[in-house]
């Protein structure tokens, strides 16, 4: 922590300008372009040359973030604790050798959570423990072509991360162990992986891997245009010991994607559709799920407006004694998928939700979130994001589940520092009402990132 502050105060305080952009996945960033370039401050650490030949160099870094998450009436009042607070609280340093076509990626993470009032999750605390650590070497293929073979422990995104997302808005992100092959030939990518989960521990040096989930795919990425893409996919998912609503059982699922994404002018789109076939326990698997994103921004108008709508629909089941499910399985998707605060996952789901944001300056930005939430089918009830039940149908034929509001701000205070809070609402509708407590939930988040 003490370097992290070092660093801070080495960066300029009115800087905004950055020749590389920093990532999530901190593994994607190259620093190599500042081999010829001039290096102060903290980006000394950046790019730390090994040898005199140019060809292999080190990068150092480090983020580190507190957040807070308070709740009033979680769960629309359910117990163990319909009032939580609870402050989150990791550090996450890296280091990055290339050599020549083969290069080495290690980043470490210390995540601890307290004041969890309904017990830590995997996705609160794991103390200290390596998150990634993978080696990988990349041959040429041609002019502008390239194979990369990657074998171990390393975060992974795929497309929108509505199915595969590297869980970065809760406190310890989802890594998987494995190979990846990655080949890039022109506007053609294609991703191969055979990987398993990290089950997190609480404890120190104790997250291994998954011994009872695999997943597997190929992920195809066509770029025909500048500013348009095409995803094309299969995901293999099995699980040895899953649960729907009141059955353990061994699921086998393979879901179908197609993707198209871009942007025109003021004009951006994100749709996404997905078809899951399979078994869970005998029973037939039969879901689906569409989702959609499209944006219109008014870069000239003042505060630089961007609308965005929002609709989802994925599959629930019909009937439990049917033999087949059709309850939608998001695999292994983002953290905060529906609002920085939202308690359901997309399953069973269907949602509306529009948004509009503004850019205020000087490195502020405001957006303005509602939301309205239904049940896809009566026959099946709501999860969370990571797939739990959260209330079974419980013979209600009600389909709305309620309406969200949020408001959030962030403020991008340096090149390494960033502020942000999030104030949120959530109405419970008759499917709530006629299933248990239907208090609003009132949440409030707010957090400091530092990312060298």
């Amino acid at each position: 922590m003490r370097l992290l502050l070092l660093l801070a105060a080495l960066a300029p305080a009115t800087a905004f300008a950055q020749s590389v952009e920093q990532t999530n996945l901190r593994y994607d960033e190259d620093w190599s372009q500042l081999r010829d370039a001039p290096r102060e401050g903290w980006r000394q650490a950046k790019y730390v040359p090994q040898g005199d030949t140019g060809d292999a160099y080190l990068t150092l870094g480090a983020e580190a973030r507190a957040r807070f998450e308070g709740f009033e009436n979680n769960l629309w009042g359910d117990p163990p604790a319909p009032d939580d607070g609870y402050l989150w609280l990791r550090v996450m340093p890296h280091a990055d050798l290339h050599a020549g076509p083969a290069r080495i990626f290690v980043q470490g993470i210390a995540g601890y959570a307290r004041g969890v009032g309904a017990g830590k999750g995997s996705a609160d605390e794991t103390g200290i423990d390596l998150l990634q650590g993978f080696g990988d070497i990349r041959v040429k293929l041609g002019a502008d072509g390239g194979l990369t073979l990657r074998g171990g422990r390393a975060l992974m995104a795929l497309g929108s991360e509505r199915l595969v997302g590297i869980r970065y808005g809760p406190n310890i992100p989802q890594a998987f162990d494995g190979v990846r092959a990655i080949s890039e030939h022109g506007a053609i990518r294609i991703d191969a992986f055979h990987l398993r989960p990290v089950a997190i521990g609480g404890g120190d040096f104790d997250d291994k891997t998954s011994g009872t989930r695999r997943l597997d795919g190929i992920y195809t990425t066509l770029t025909p245009a500048k500013g348009i893409g095409i995803d094309a996919y299969w995901l293999g998912y099995a699980n040895d010991s899953a649960r729907f609503i009141d059955r353990t059982g061994r699921e086998t699922r393979d879901t179908f994607g197609l993707r198209f994404f871009g942007k025109r002018g003021a004009l951006g789109w994100n749709w996404e559709a997905m078809l899951q076939r399979g078994h869970f326990d005998g029973d037939r698997i039969r879901a689906w799920s569409l989702a959609t994103e499209t944006a219109f921004s008014f870069p000239q108008a003042p505060l630089g407006p961007r609308l965005r709508l929002r609709a989802n629909i994925a599959s629930g089941d019909r009937d439990p004694a049917d033999g087949k499910l059709g309850t939608f399985n998001a695999l292994f998707p983002k953290g905060k998928y529906f609002g920085e605060l939202s308690p359901i996952g997309p399953r069973n789901i269907v949602n509306v939700h529009p948004s509009v944001d503004f850019d205020l300056g000087k490195g502020v930005t405001l957006e303005l979130v509602a939301a309205r939430f239904w049940r896809e089918s009566r026959g099946d009830g709501i999860y969370d994001i990571p797939g739990g039940l959260i209330r079974s149908a419980g013979g209600s034929r009600a389909r709305h589940i309620g309406d969200q509001i949020e408001i959030s701000a962030a403020w991008q205070a340096s090149e390494i520092l960033s502020l942000s809070a999030s104030l949120s609402a959530f109405r419970a509708g008759a499917f709530i009402r006629d299933t248990g407590p239907a208090r609003t939930i009132r949440m409030v988040g707010a957090e400091a990132m530092l990312k060298l």
